[in-house]
């Protein structure tokens, strides 16, 4: 299979595209890339966590990028740094743009007035620009997405179906929305009188910086007054919530589920895993992780591991949950010490 030029290939070739030193025949021919349980003759796949290394006895692949700390196997390797970033370099070599966009405005779309549409920028059909908005260049609005009024979006984003942008955000360059998501919906604010909610009208924006991607259905909420911010270079996964006046760092990393209350501050290169809350108003310094469905309920330090609900710092989490699993032998251990006092007080009662 020969794409783009680029296979087949000797396997030595492809090392030096990645950087990578060859253990075994540099002269085995490449000719596609492939997961590691679906490849066969011919195809170069990957091992990126050690856990999987035992594939490495029974792939049909004719070789794989490995780390380094990979010293050989039965089939010739490519030991690399980061082989999870080797491949998808080499994936992005072989498929360099995997889907093609048309330029221009469809005639079903809507575009107000006083658009500026940068140039090679795409609205496709059934979008709606409100007026005022401002679209960079070479940026891709897919079919059926809206676009508020006063919306300003930079260079080289991509907007997939049925995102909804609101009114006057802010979205930085080489953003890129998945189907579904809300950016700039109102803050949950209501002030309660006599029983009754009163809406409290949320004034501010949202502001997405640069090279963020988001994922499907998530809701990022403008500010009361302000910015809510989502960081340069942050990921995020879908289904999240983010709350109005949230402040994300740059580089996060926020997986599927998690939940972030009002006015919280995130740091910079943070992890929220699957399902973890975190509540109003506390700041979660740099470089911490938060872990699977934990609950963070007080503010983090730098650095910190936390874990479980309410989140504690991991290595006590992990004492607990190790003398937790002592319980049944430490229960028995009170009843026969229990029986044994017992026994002691009727001897000392008769005597």
């Amino acid at each position: 299979m020969k794409r783009n030029g680029f296979f087949p290939s000797r396997l030595s070739e492809v090392a030096r595209w990645v950087g990578g030193t060859v253990v075994g025949d540099g002269e085995t021919r490449i000719t596609a890339l492939s997961g590691i349980r679906e490849a066969g003759r011919g195809h170069l796949t990957f091992i990126a966590n050690s856990k999987y290394l035992p594939l490495l006895d029974s792939t049909r692949a004719s070789a794989v990028l490995t780390s380094r700390e990979v010293r050989s196997a039965r089939i010739p390797i490519i030991q690399t740094e980061d082989p999870s970033l080797a491949f998808s370099k080499l994936a992005s070599l072989v498929n360099p743009e995997t889907e093609r966009h048309p330029g221009g405005v469809s005639p079903k779309a809507v575009i107000g007035k006083r658009v500026r549409l940068g140039h090679g920028a795409a609205v496709e059909a059934f979008a709606v620009i409100e007026e005022g908005a401002e679209i960079g260049d070479r940026t891709v609005i897919q079919a059926g997405c809206t676009v508020g009024r006063g919306v300003r979006i930079g260079n080289d984003c991509l907007v997939y179906p049925h995102v909804a942008i609101r009114e006057k955000v802010e979205i930085g360059h080489r953003v890129i929305i998945h189907s579904g998501t809300v950016i700039g919906s109102d803050g949950f604010g209501f002030a309660t009188v006599q029983g009754i909610h009163h809406k409290i009208p949320q004034l501010g924006t949202v502001v997405i910086e640069d090279d963020v991607e988001i994922g499907a259905n998530v809701a990022i909420d403008r500010a009361r007054f302000g910015k809510t911010v989502v960081g340069k270079g942050t990921k995020i996964d879908n289904l999240v919530q983010i709350a109005h006046n949230v402040v994300i760092g740059p580089n996060c990393i926020i997986v599927a589920q998690a939940g972030i209350s009002g006015s919280t501050t995130l740091g910079r290169n943070v992890v929220l895993a699957g399902q973890a809350g975190v509540v109003g108003h506390i700041t979660i310094g740099d470089n911490a992780m938060v872990g699977a469905q934990a609950g963070v309920t007080k503010s983090a330090p730098a650095g910190e591991r936390l874990w479980g609900t309410p989140a504690r710092p991991l290595a006590r989490v992990k004492r607990v949950n190790a003398a937790l699993q002592r319980l049944p032998e430490l229960y028995r251990k009170v009843e026969e010490l229990e029986k044994l006092l017992k026994a002691k007080k009727k001897r000392v009662r008769r005597g």
